[in-house]
């Protein structure tokens, strides 16, 4: 019981680090709007016109954007979290908690949880950009989406401390991040409709983890907003296949990424 007890501190305080220097960091804070700003009305501006007919002209590329852009926000929050553990590495603060009287499973799963709860912070900042587009969200849509957006930040995180478990320096980790990421968010449909597009996007995007958090996110912000008849030509799969799938890529990341972390030297 007092193992139990202090491991659960250990995770804790991890997790309260993790958040304590998002909520200091008043830059990244406000940073965190920038850029799905620029994307919303600019890139989204720029491809209106080219996506006018989309939904028989029914549905503004803008508003379709943007449970695309809160994915991004999310996204890659969630995973450049991780980046704290090539940069503790390098700087020796990792060293120090390694060797803490704590479970490394439950360092591991601290990082997990602080990485989640501060890319939930920046998805319901960026949620504030909602009412500019015309997107009014119930009660009931707010709950939805912060319990969807905790789920795609842990799959995400999970698969950044998977992939910073193992890397000895920060230049490499952005490396791999890009390496990764970039395709992983084009082909989730973040900025297009999957439909109709060609086979071998249609089967990447399939194996994509970041797809099955766009579609369910794009659901349920834009129930009541885009006509019932069209929510057809952007939904993809049942709201409840898209949770589960995530539940799945969440564990085959957080699993491998605990070993791992345990492992270390």
């Amino acid at each position: 019981m007092e193992n139990l007890k202090r491991n659960i501190k250990g995770a804790y305080t991890v997790w309260y680090r993790d958040v304590v220097r998002f909520r200091r960091d008043r830059m990244r804070i406000v940073s965190s709007l920038v850029m799905p700003v620029v994307y919303l009305f600019l890139f989204g501006s720029g491809l209106a016109p080219a996506m006018a007919e989309m939904g028989g002209g029914h549905i503004d590329f803008k508003q379709f954007m943007f449970p695309g852009v809160l994915t991004m926000t999310v996204l890659f929050t969630s995973v450049f979290s991780a980046v704290s553990i090539v940069w503790d590495r390098e700087f020796g603060f990792l060293k120090e908690v390694m060797v803490a009287p704590v479970s490394r499973v439950a360092i591991a799963l601290g990082k997990a949880a602080g990485g989640s709860t501060v890319a939930l912070f920046q998805g319901v900042i960026v949620l504030l950009l909602a009412p500019v587009l015309g997107i009014s969200l119930t009660i009931a849509q707010l709950i939805t989406l912060a319990g969807l957006m905790v789920l795609l930040a842990l799959m995400m995180t999970s698969l950044g401390i998977l992939l910073a478990v193992r890397q000895p320096s920060m230049e490499g980790f952005h490396m791999l991040m890009n390496f990764v990421l970039l395709p992983m968010f084009f082909l989730s449909g973040a900025f297009f409709p999957l439909r109709g597009v060609p086979i071998w996007m249609d089967l990447l995007s399939r194996v994509d983890p970041v797809t099955y958090g766009v579609d369910p996110l794009r659901q349920v912000a834009l129930r009541g907003v885009v006509p019932v008849q069209f929510m057809d030509v952007i939904a993809l799969r049942p709201l409840t296949v898209n949770v589960i799938m995530m539940a799945i890529f969440a564990v085959l990341f957080l699993v491998p990424a605990v070993w791992l972390f345990g492992r270390q030297d």
